[in-house]
């Protein structure tokens, strides 16, 4: 296991050695139990780097207010079951971990996402299931020492908005309290806590475009190669690990 790896579990836990070992067990734990919580162990697979060429999760270059928390765009950008909800799912993880191994301040100064709906269908929202949903939910809060500070959603479907209220009911208070939605494109409702100025040129700011962002991480990931080939031998061994009273 990475050094790197581990010292992010630290300070996304504010370094309680009890706490970083708790969600490092429910990291490996969960992701064993599900196929969509894990993360690649070969980035060069193909249908891996097509759902990266997509621009459907992308980091911005510069971080909210400069050194703040670090920016991610997500937008639908491929079409109803061009892929499958574990390819799609295990991407997002594969590109979580890509950032916990290559900022050290991601932990510290957690992410800000602003997801982009206007090109979700119906036929996008079949394929989720509130089970899922509730999974993704979970692992991001209890397994991931990544921080999301805030979530901005625009134009946001009804029926969605009905998904993510069924999950966040689920969810910590402090969690439900750092997410706003809009049904609309508006990112100025926003403007007290994300200044437009942080969003890509395609979106009417000043940091970078989705597809300079998208091709330059591509970089990072190919520098992740070997590590992904050694963490896929990682994980836990159930009938070892000490069970709470």
């Amino acid at each position: 296991m990475e050094d790197q790896f581990l010292i992010q579990f630290l300070r996304g836990s504010k370094y309680s050695l009890g706490k970083a070992k708790e969600k490092l067990t429910n990291f490996y734990m969960l992701s064993a139990k599900s196929p969509h919580l894990r993360s690649m162990e070969d980035v060069d697979d193909p249908t891996f780097r097509k759902i990266h060429r997509t621009g459907c999760l992308i980091l911005l270059p510069t971080p909210l207010m400069e050194h703040g928390p670090r920016i991610i765009v997500e937008q639908v950008s491929y079409e109803p079951y061009e892929f499958t909800n574990t390819e799609i799912s295990r991407y997002i993880w594969t590109m979580a971990e890509i950032v916990l191994q290559s900022d050290p301040y991601a932990c510290v100064q957690g992410l800000v996402i602003v997801s982009d709906l206007s090109k979700v269908t119906m036929q996008h929202l079949r394929q989720l299931t509130p089970k899922m949903i509730l999974e993704v939910m979970r692992f991001s809060e209890k397994a991931l020492p990544l921080r999301i500070k805030r979530l901005l959603i625009l134009n946001c479907p009804s029926l969605v908005k009905t998904l993510l209220n069924f999950a966040l009911s689920c969810c910590s208070e402090k969690l439900r309290k750092r997410i706003h939605i809009s049904d609309g494109n508006n990112i100025e409702k926003f403007a007290d806590v994300f200044p437009k100025k942080y969003l890509p040129r395609d979106f009417g700011g000043e940091n970078s475009s989705l597809e300079n962002a998208c091709r330059e991480y591509e970089k990072v990931i190919d520098e992740h190669r070997d590590y992904f080939k050694r963490n896929a031998e990682c994980g836990i061994v159930e009938r070892l690990r000490r069970k709470k009273n």
